[in-house]
């Protein structure tokens, strides 16, 4: 490498592509890790508990129906299994990058240290769909299941008017239509407000109402299993595919279905975003991905297995309460769809508070990386929290679970979360050739190839089978996402304007964990070196020694040239 002062020879489109390009060294990124004001108190039953929690919702009490009746009837079963197998695939891909790269921005941070800041503002993006999209999914979802636990147990039925979005999805000529009577769905605006104030007040309260809800849903879990399975009748699960009808149905049916249920597998990843509060997240982090899906991938099959045997699948459709409706057909089972009421509304409340702690802590890494204001990177002085992202994401998510329905949701952060794993899966094999000897806690078996391409493929070919109207919001999102970071996110950049940042912007997030030279040096290209690298200068602030060394080891790493500056390879 070497540095050259622009004189005109080298074009602009050139420092463009290697700006876009640059990644952020991994040894930056386990420094500020290291150092993080997070409490670090979450040990592996947490994590585990905090995987279960976000993955058993929506997907097992909500989307089960719908997939069902929409897309491949009793064949939701085979969806269920595919969709464990791709989510099983790219949880060993995150495990590995977890215990590799133990940061809080997740797929943004793993991508922005192995394919460059472009794809790893497209990545952080995209998360927006997979953790603010689907909690706000999970709200309309609890919205439901609420009215229903109020009209079984206290004969208490609430008008369509607050209770559901102005508007519905169909899936038949996938177009809007309105919702005639419904105005705002106010219980799910509601549970999004309350699980962002709990999040602001600190991650210790959190954790301990999530493992205390995730007993409850996996014993509800359990009893509408073993309490509803003696009224299975075989014929329901004739003809077991299908045939196709229009864009429902058949072998297409089965991989669509897969798609939409695969939104039920999403949360596993959300482990990885509280890596900056795990007591040991090297060893911790896999152990709460790896269990939590595989214990959840269990019970859903076995839930869609008796859900699609006690009542036909076509009775399904439009249910945002599959679970409680199907037992409406059968006598004595009113508790048990009393029961199942409170672990749902229980159980979804959690995937809120799971979601809603993800989602922040991406906007908070983003934003200390220089792709989002400031402000977003501060913690609150006394809890600890990132409070102003977290505030911003409760808001926005009780906006859309109030006025959109749970079909469209869900979709979206189908999609979104499928391109997070298939850039997860790359992650792995160019971590496994660029950082060979970094020290991980976790190591994909089979070798780099064996999991994450088929992981990375699979993941690819459900995403391409999606509507057409859904991909095409994904590509409306991540254009409009383009658009904000060459607005902001390209100027601000850390990364590609350490010119920019001066001790009074570094200062402003009260730690200590970044510690940036104003400008560029060449001395090393001076000395005959010709590596690029910079050298801190005298006003860094250290403790000791030891910091100081590491201060310039991970300086010496990160700097980009100024703008008047370029670096390129010799051939």
């Amino acid at each position: 490498m070497a540095i050259v002062q622009h004189d005109g020879t080298v074009p602009l489109w050139k420092r463009i592509v290697w700006r876009l390009i640059a990644r952020k060294p991994l040894e930056q990124i386990l420094h500020e890790g290291r150092r993080t004001q997070m409490k670090r108190i979450l040990g592996r039953l947490d994590l585990i508990a905090i995987g279960i929690g976000a993955i058993i919702g929506t997907g097992i009490f909500v989307l089960t129906g719908v997939a069902a009746a929409e897309n491949a009837g009793p064949a939701v079963i085979i969806s269920f299994i595919i969709g464990g197998v791709i989510s099983g695939l790219s949880a060993f891909s995150y495990s590995e990058l977890s215990s590799m790269v133990p940061i809080s921005g997740s797929a943004f941070t793993y991508t922005y240290a192995t394919m460059g800041e472009l794809m790893a503002w497209i990545i952080g993006w995209d998360l927006i769909l997979e953790y603010l999209v689907g909690a706000a999914t999970v709200a309309v979802g609890w919205s439901s299941y609420v009215v229903s636990f109020f009209s079984d147990v206290f004969n208490v039925d609430f008008t369509r008017k607050t209770t559901q979005a102005p508007v519905l999805w169909d899936s038949s000529s996938l177009s809007f239509k309105v919702n005639h009577g419904a105005y705002i769905n106010i219980p799910a605006i509601f549970i999004s407000l309350a699980m962002t104030l709990l999040l602001v007040l600190g991650i210790r309260q959190a954790s301990w109402l999530n493992r205390t809800i995730v007993c409850i849903k996996l014993v509800v879990v359990l009893l509408f299993i073993f309490g509803a399975c003696r009224f299975v009748d075989r014929d329901n699960y004739k003809p077991f595919v299908p045939k196709r009808e229009g864009n429902s149905y058949g072998a297409k049916g089965v991989f669509k279905g897969t798609q939409r249920v695969f939104f039920a597998y999403i949360g596993f990843d959300a482990v990885s975003t509280a890596a900056q509060e795990a007591k040991d997240p090297q060893r911790d982090l896999p152990w709460g991905i790896c269990l939590s899906l595989g214990i959840c991938t269990v019970l859903y099959i076995a839930v869609a297995t008796i859900l699609c045997g006690i009542v036909s699948y076509r009775e399904l459709k439009g249910q945002a309460s599959p679970l409680v409706y199907a037992l409406t057909f059968h006598d004595n089972t009113r508790w048990l769809r009393i029961l199942i009421e409170l672990g749902a509304i229980c159980g979804l409340s959690s995937v809120i508070l799971i979601m809603l702690m993800g989602q922040p802590r991406i906007f908070f890494t983003m934003a200390r990386d220089g792709l989002f204001p400031k402000i977003f990177g501060r913690l609150h002085h006394r809890f600890k929290t990132p409070y102003v992202p977290t505030i911003v994401s409760g808001v926005v998510c009780a906006v859309l679970a109030g006025v959109l329905p749970v079909d469209i949701l869900g979709d979206m952060t189908s999609v979104g979360t499928l391109l997070a794993f298939i850039l997860v899966n790359i992650g792995v094999i160019i971590m496994r050739f660029t950082h060979a000897h970094v020290e991980r806690g976790f190591r994909v078996p089979g070798g780099p190839f064996l999991i994450p391409v088929p992981g990375a493929l699979i993941a690819l070919v459900v995403l391409v089978l999606s509507d057409g109207p859904t991909i095409y919001r994904l590509f409306i999102w991540l254009g409009i996402g383009l658009v904000v970071y060459a607005v902001y996110g390209y100027g601000h950049s850390r990364i590609g304007n350490p010119e920019r940042w001066s001790e009074e912007d570094t200062a402003y997030f009260q730690d200590d964990v970044m510690v940036y030279d104003e400008g560029a040096s060449a001395k090393k290209e001076e000395e005959g070196e010709g590596r690029g690298e910079y050298e801190p200068n005298d006003r860094d602030s250290v403790k000791d020694d030891t910091s100081h060394q590491e201060e310039i080891q991970t300086q010496q790493h990160y700097h980009m040239p100024t703008p008047s500056q370029v670096i390129y390879r010799d051939n």
